[in-house]
Formats: structure tokens, sequence, C-alpha cells
């Protein structure tokens, strides 16, 4: 070979882009995603862009060096074991999940291939891992906070309106992260002056009745928790707690941004992309249970004046002070 082409053919080799590069060591690596989110829904678009962008950052393109397989179950929990199922069968290098039914249904498919999950609490007191410094086994990711955080709830409930006085909490009681949380919030209701009741829903119909006896009690306030079904819902909760002009408090911000009063919680799009970086050691050779799970460093306390104001609530100056965004 000639110098001049040889010094070409290396020169070119150096410009090689990063996923050219990991094609070329491993050749098509395949990652399988599962959501309890639905596909039309704009805010998991948001996240799942926010997921593909770091792993395109960390040079890992779909279509390229690598393929991505999909799969979103909404609330359907027969759709999450079937996924599970689909996503294992085509044998991909790691698994991505949000929601606690995604994980349930990923476990339950597989204890050799990687998992990363995100939107998870107290991974330890649910048994998923062994400890959150080496969880051992294919299992690691990103916690949505620990239990407590419900504690938060219920404080922000109060301060921004002190007379409610009887507190409904929305939840799914096959949901083991809201069954920790709910647990939580009972534990300190009392130091609140509070009574609380619960509210065990699973689709449109349920929420409504629910809403609709709860909000015929005097001074009565809702805390909403996550889940795939009033995740999917959300629109319709908001809507009705304005209706029945019933102060409420959401565990993330696009509750609010879809009517919701206020919400106190971790950055969801932060998690994702935090998320795509524990796949990126995965695929580059890493073992998940070496993998420490993290807890989230970004929190957002979102208040929505306009939901303020249609219940005829007096936001406190200090909150709002306070509040990452305040929708007007």
């Amino acid at each position: 070979m000639k110098r001049r082409a040889f010094i070409t053919l290396l020169s070119g080799a150096a410009a090689w882009p990063l996923a050219a590069r990991a094609q070329q060591g491993g050749g098509m690596r395949r990652i399988g995603v599962l959501l309890g989110l639905d596909e039309s829904d704009a805010d998991a678009r948001s996240w799942v862009t926010a997921f593909r962008q770091r792993l395109d950052a960390l040079g890992w393109t779909d279509g390229h060096n690598a393929r991505i397989d999909y799969r979103f179950a909404g609330a359907d929990a027969v759709a999450f074991r079937a996924h599970a199922t689909e996503l294992v069968g085509l044998t991909p290098d790691v698994i991505f999940i949000s929601s606690q039914p995604a994980f349930d249904a990923a476990r339950e498919a597989t204890r050799t291939i990687p998992i990363v999950f995100v939107q998870i609490s107290d991974p330890v007191v649910s048994g998923f891992v062994a400890s959150l410094a080496r969880p051992g086994g294919n299992i690691t990711g990103f916690t949505s906070g620990e239990f407590e955080r419900g504690e938060k709830w219920l404080e922000l409930l109060k301060e921004i309106a002190p007379r409610v006085a009887q507190v409904t909490v929305v939840l799914d009681l096959e949901n083991a992260t809201n069954v920790g949380q709910f647990r939580a919030i009972e534990g300190v209701a009392p130091s609140f002056g509070v009574q609380l009741t619960k509210a065990d829903v699973h689709d449109a119909a349920e929420i409504e009745r629910a809403l609709e006896v709860f909000a015929r009690k005097s001074n009565a306030g809702l805390i909403v928790f996550a889940n795939p079904v009033t995740m999917g819902q959300r629109e319709l909760i908001t809507s009705l707690a304005v209706q029945h002009r019933v102060p409420s408090v959401y565990p993330y911000r696009h509750y609010v941004t879809s009517g919701g009063l206020a919400s106190y919680g971790p950055d969801v799009a932060d998690l994702y992309r935090s998320a795509a970086g524990y796949v990126d050691r995965i695929l580059k050779g890493e073992k998940p249970s070496d993998l420490p799970v993290q807890a989230p460093t970004k929190y957002e306390l979102v208040i929505n004046m306009k939901t303020a104001k249609a219940l005829g609530l007096d936001v406190p100056a200090t909150l709002l002070a306070r509040a990452d965004e305040v929708i007007e």
C-alpha cells in the first residue's frame, strides 16, 4: 500500500463516529423497552425522546449499531406480561422498564437479561434488589424516591389548603410501590391533623365513582399516587378534582400541566436520560449487579395558579417562591 493511501486510511479510521466503532466491535446490539404508558401520550413520547437522545450522544443509534424495540402497555396487566415475554424472546442485551407493573412483568419473564428500571420507590424495602450499593442479580436502575416522599405530598397539601381535614389517596393496591407509599403517609397523617382514606381504582369508571363519593365530604383533599392507571387517566382525575373543588397534590409535573393543582417529584425526563447512561454501561460490558441503584438528583415543585384560582385558593407567597415552576 502506498504511503499516502495508508495515511488516508488512518485518518479515516480516526474520524469514525463512536457509533460506528461500537458496531465494528460488537455488531448490532438490541435494547428492549417496556413502559407503563400509552404510546400516544405526549409526555411519554417526550421521555422516550430524552432516553433515545441520550443513547445517541453515547454512541448508540437506533437502526445503525443498535436496535431498540419499544412496547407500550398503558395500564393493561395482560399486555405487560405479553410484551415482556415477547421482548425476552427477542434476546435483547438489556431491557429498560418504567413503572411497577412493567418491572414485575420483566422480572417474571427473565432472571438473566439485564434490566434497568426507573420510577420504582424503595426497591430494597420491596425486595427487588439486595441493596442500593450492590443490587445483585440482573437488576439495577433509578428510584423515584423513598416511600417517605408521601409525607412531602401531605405537607404540600396542608400548606396550600390548610383547612383540609379529610384526605383520600387515589392508588392501585396491586401496585407494591403505591402500597408502600400509602403506609408511609398513614404513619404521619395524625401529626398533620387529617383523617386518611384510600380509593383503590383501576379504570375511569372507578375513578369517577371514588371522586364523586369523596367530594361530598367537608374539608376534603386528594393525593394521587403514580401508576399506569392514574397516569393514563390524569386529565380525567384533574378535571374532576377541579369540578368538585377538591385541592389535590400529584407526584409528577405532567399531572399539573394536565390541570392538577400542585406536584412534587423527580424530573422524569432526567431519570430516562440517567437510565440511558446505565444501558450504555451494560452494553459496554458492565454488570447490573455492580451498578448502584441511584436516587433522583432533580426534584420539581410545580404549582398551577389557574387551578388554584378555580378552587378559590390563595397560594402562600413563600410556597410560590420555592416553586420550580408556576403555571399561570
